[in-house]
């Protein structure tokens, strides 16, 4: 009897009262954690939000960065505007004046950009290329010159500095400062000066031909002798004759020169020049190889010393590629220097003997002030330029890395 007085009472109309507040305070509880999970997903504007912030304060913090680098980059040009200034007034205007005059002919004496300036479109560039006449020939004979003098110049004088480099970073060396001095001296050397020792060094009865001489051997008159050294030397072996060359050579002809000439090598006075040249950049280029090799890091070198590499594998495997860099620049700088030069030129034969040092820049110097013919000159200057832009993205792209790439991570 007593167990039926411990049951809980029930208010008469509302049967398990207790069960339906449970079931109500559940269903309010899940509500209500659904509208707090909805008011953490969703911003004031009902955007997606961010962790950390709600979408506007998001989009804000995002903004910010873009507008601290615009700030950035306009306060940068404000700092280099005048040197930019500088360099458009000084630089690229007087390029582009120059790319309109070789559209002109004009000799210089009137206003280019007047009405009295005879427009002639692209006839200066077909003069050069496809007319037959003595500016093509001469135009040919230039580039034929100058190409000798850069196939041979350039690997020289990169060959060389680089072993003088290499000589003068040993530690154990006695006196290197003073190679350094003596191997670079030439460079800072005015090339005027220069080109005037060297035209007594080889005139006919000059130092050089004396010191032949004593060996036994007739020294040529070295700015006086036209013929081609491929062709002298095939000569001497009996397979051309240099003075009446015969055959496929001897026919056929492109612009105006046949392939007998194209291929007959720099003359005798074209390799004076190309030892001067030589002789007096060797030495710039010497120091810029220096300063890379005193840049490789020790470890390399010890690394490949513990594995028993010996010298050459060494400069194959270790400096060499770390030199690409270095490499490149040396044989840019060498390329466009050597397609200018100018000076030498100017002084030791202004072309002579039979236009075989007879140069681009010479040529478009020489069609503007002697022959007053400045458009052509401005079209030869041009055809340079676009000669040394090739040939620079093509060494470029001949120097580039090899090694495989990783693939992307995906």
């Amino acid at each position: 009897m007593s167990f039926r007085t411990t049951r809980t009472a029930r208010t008469p109309g509302t049967p398990g009262a207790s069960g339906t507040d449970a079931r109500t305070a559940s269903t309010t509880g899940r509500k209500a954690s659904r509208t707090d999970e909805g008011s953490r997903t969703t911003g004031s504007s009902g955007e997606p939000d961010t962790p950390g912030g709600t979408g506007s304060t998001a989009t804000s913090r995002a903004r910010a960065p873009r507008a601290g680098r615009r700030g950035e980059g306009a306060w940068g040009w404000l700092f280099v505007s005048p040197m930019v200034l500088i360099l458009g007034l000084f630089l690229v205007l007087p390029i582009l004046m120059a790319l309109w005059v070789s559209l002109l002919r004009w000799d210089g004496q009137s206003n280019p950009f007047s009405a009295q300036a005879d427009f002639v479109g692209l006839d200066n560039y077909r003069t050069l290329f496809t007319q037959d006449g003595l500016d093509r020939t001469l135009f040919a004979t230039a580039l034929r010159n100058n190409a000798y003098y850069v196939l041979l110049t350039v690997p020289l004088q990169t060959g060389l500095a680089l072993l003088l480099a290499l000589i003068v970073n040993q530690k154990l060396l006695r006196a290197r400062g003073a190679l350094r001095t003596a191997f670079f001296f030439p460079s800072v050397t005015s090339s005027i000066a220069v080109s005037t020792v060297f035209l007594f060094l080889f005139q006919g009865s000059g130092a050089v031909n004396t010191l032949l001489s004593w060996i036994g051997v007739k020294g040529p008159n070295w700015f006086a002798d036209s013929r081609g050294v491929l062709s002298l030397a095939l000569g001497g072996l009996g397979i051309v004759d240099p003075d009446r060359p015969t055959g496929a050579l001897a026919e056929h002809s492109f612009m105006g020169l046949s392939w007998f000439e194209w291929l007959s090598g720099p003359s005798v006075a074209m390799c004076t020049i190309i030892l001067l040249a030589v002789w007096t950049t060797s030495g710039t280029f010497m120091l810029i190889f220096l300063a890379a090799l005193q840049d490789i890091p020790r470890e390399l070198e010890e690394s490949a010393a513990l594995e028993g590499v010996n010298r050459f594998q060494m400069l194959r495997y270790v400096t060499l590629p770390a030199l690409r860099p270095v490499l490149f620049l040396v044989l840019t700088l060498g390329l466009i220097a050597t397609w200018q030069v100018f000076d030498q030129v100017y002084v030791m034969g202004q072309g002579a003997p039979g236009n075989t040092t007879l140069t681009p820049a010479f040529l478009s110097y020489s069609a503007g002030f002697d022959n007053a013919d400045f458009g052509q000159g401005a079209a030869i200057a041009f055809v340079l330029l676009v000669l040394i832009l090739c040939l620079t993205a093509f060494q470029r792209w001949a120097l580039r890395e090899r090694g495989t790439r990783a693939g992307r991570n995906r």
